[in-house]
């Protein structure tokens, strides 16, 4: 992945630290995808959820990005696990995809590695971001 400064507001790092205690207390298999989340949010510049840049994607952002190998475009909302639905384009925080995601901004490239070798994705839009609408609850 990029190292490039990412945004994570206050709000959004409780409710993920919460998160990856729950899931080291009771789920030994996802050790992996925690150690990943938490180097991003270790790495992030945290904010207030009102101070937090529009363009950037917090927890349930809605986004617009391009797969830049293949050029397909695709519209999701970055989501905790208990609300994720592939069909339903909402990717989880704990997905490969969701924890390089989270905290970045349009116009940003972001890379991680998967089985076949290196994805790379350019976020287009933030379509919707909580901070940005006044939902500062979500």
């Amino acid at each position: 992945m990029s190292e490039r400064e990412i945004y994570i507001t206050k709000f959004d790092l409780e409710r993920l630290s919460s998160l990856i205690e729950e899931i080291r207390q009771h789920d030994d298999k996802r050790k992996m995808d925690l150690a990943s989340l938490e180097k991003e949010l270790d790495r992030g510049h945290i904010v207030e959820p009102e101070d937090v840049p529009k363009d950037v994607i917090t927890m349930n952002s809605r986004i617009i990005f391009t797969d830049t190998d293949s050029k397909e475009t695709m519209t999701v909302s970055l989501v905790f696990p208990s609300d994720a639905d592939f069909e339903k384009k909402k990717i989880s925080i704990l997905s490969p995809i969701g924890t390089a995601l989270l905290g970045y901004r349009v116009g940003d490239i972001i890379e991680w590695n998967v089985p076949s070798g290196k994805k790379s994705l350019r976020i287009d839009e933030v379509v919707y971001q909580p901070e940005a609408a006044g939902d500062y609850h979500l």
